[in-house]
């Protein structure tokens, strides 16, 4: 825990005294961001409200700056850590600056009420999240993904050591999760801020953190950094994949591939195939693909949707064998899609087979001709 700005310490969490998940121990630095993942209801949440005092500890101690936590003033705790939690905030009759304003509060004297300095704050918050066209609005009249953009603003203005956001991008559309993704981690890098959040996204849980907790079970399933965590059978196990399957390397998830004898054969190559794969499990088309290199995009997610796939090794010809291979199969699905319009040096085999298909007269012809 050396060095560290939060920690915990065999921290055990649960409801009414019964414990949820147990010996919990995790440790984060300033100008660092640590996510928790893991299915629905494993108890990421029941953590943060935990470790922000929503919640009584069952069991453990839980530090800040290295001074015990419940030993801390509400107030002082205030001042250096801000929350934005998921349950809904319903003030009366409050606008969205006068939300924000509230992260003020822990600097004010005991009227609360803040100086022109407090509201200079307040807007500049509100401007980091795009959200001053909101200034003047209801707090409860705007929209889920609005009320977050609030939120976050509010811990902005509170100018904390450490934040804790329990599924920030949760109603947020894509510009908006990128913004506030950008601006935790500007927060982090400029600021000397430290994060703990948790997040649903795993494509984005992978690019923005820097220690993953993995929630599963009665203790912590498995801690570590985003490389030691995201590989695609960990994944599977982690959140009981029993359809479909989760790509490590593009952080994306592939439905099933369609069962049944392939009945088109796809040539591409260098990422030209991969619309027309997910175009064709859409159809409920099966298909084969080759022949693709095993460092190729085209490939990892061939593996994913395609009945068969005919690969060859990562920088290598096309073999004799993957050729063959390749041509047998063809035949037998008695139609060719080609994606390529080139072929490079190490794909002149890919033209062969087009050229094959064509000698015996086999169907062929591009995506827009050959799928229905």
């Amino acid at each position: 825990m050396k060095n560290s700005f939060f920690c915990t310490e065999k921290m055990t969490v649960g409801y009414g005294g019964k414990p949820l998940i147990k010996e919990i121990e995790i440790q984060v630095r300033k100008g660092e961001i640590l996510t928790l993942i893991g299915p629905n209801g494993a108890g990421k949440s029941t953590i943060l409200k935990s470790i922000t005092r929503q919640l009584r500890l069952i069991g453990g101690t839980v530090y800040l700056d290295g001074r015990n936590m419940p030993d801390m003033g509400n107030k002082e705790v205030a001042s250096r850590m801000a929350v934005v939690l998921t349950e809904r905030i319903r003030p009366e009759l409050m606008t969205c600056a006068e939300m924000v304003a509230t992260g003020r509060y822990p600097y004010t004297g005991a009227l609360g009420i803040l100086s022109g300095e407090d509201w200079e704050k307040v807007r500049k918050a509100m401007e980091l999240v795009h959200a001053m066209d909101l200034w003047d609005r209801d707090f409860q009249a705007v929209s889920d993904g609005q009320r977050q953009r609030i939120l976050l603003a509010r811990a902005i203005c509170q100018e904390p050591e450490i934040i804790v956001l329990d599924e920030p991008t949760s109603f947020l559309d894509i510009k908006h999760k990128l913004e506030l993704l950008t601006i935790l981690k500007r927060m982090v890098a400029d600021g000397n801020v430290a994060v703990i959040m948790s997040l649903h996204e795993l494509d984005l849980a992978q690019k923005v953190s820097d220690l993953v907790v993995c929630v599963k079970g009665e203790y912590i399933a498995k801690y570590g950094t985003p490389e030691e965590i995201f590989a695609s059978d960990y994944i599977h196990e982690l959140y009981e994949v029993t359809s479909g399957s989760y790509n490590a390397d593009f952080g994306c998830l592939e439905m099933e591939a369609v069962p049944g004898k392939p009945r088109l054969f796809v040539i591409a190559g260098g990422g030209t195939g991969v619309s027309v794969f997910r175009r064709l499990q859409r159809k409920g088309m099966p298909f084969a693909a080759g022949v693709l290199h095993k460092n190729d995009v085209d490939y990892e997610v061939a593996r994913a949707l395609a009945s068969r796939v005919v690969a060859e090794e990562a920088f290598e010809p096309i073999s004799e064998e993957a050729f063959e291979h390749a041509r047998r199969l063809m035949k037998e699905c008695g139609r060719v899609c080609c994606c390529l319009e080139r072929f490079g040096t190490m794909n002149q085999r890919n033209r062969e087979l087009l050229r094959l298909a064509r000698k015996w007269g086999i169907p062929s012809g591009d995506p827009a001709r050959m799928i229905p």
